[in-house]
């Protein structure tokens, strides 16, 4: 337990930090499910719905530092792979 004033301010701001984090990590890893689900669905229109929705929830996750520019690439290449090989 911080015994210091600046140190009780700090871990109010981590929690705050990290709720949000984790709310921004949690529609992302949503969002790829989704998109999965649709591309295991043969769905085509869902699957390119879902993947611009993932993109943009990836994208903004990476903006707050929740993950890395190549993580975040990783994933968006994937997922754009896996949607596009449909018929």
């Amino acid at each position: 337990m911080p015994n210091m004033k600046n140190a009780k301010k700090k871990v109010k701001v981590i929690a705050k930090e990290k709720e949000t984090n984790n709310e921004y990590k949690a529609s992302m890893r949503t969002a790829i499910k989704n998109t999965k689900k649709a591309v295991l669905a043969n769905d085509k229109e869902k699957a390119n719905e879902n993947l611009k929705v993932a993109i943009k929830r990836i994208d903004k996750a990476t903006k707050a530092g929740v993950t890395t520019k190549n993580a975040a690439a990783r994933n968006k290449s994937r997922l754009t792979k896996q949607v596009n090989s449909m018929e």
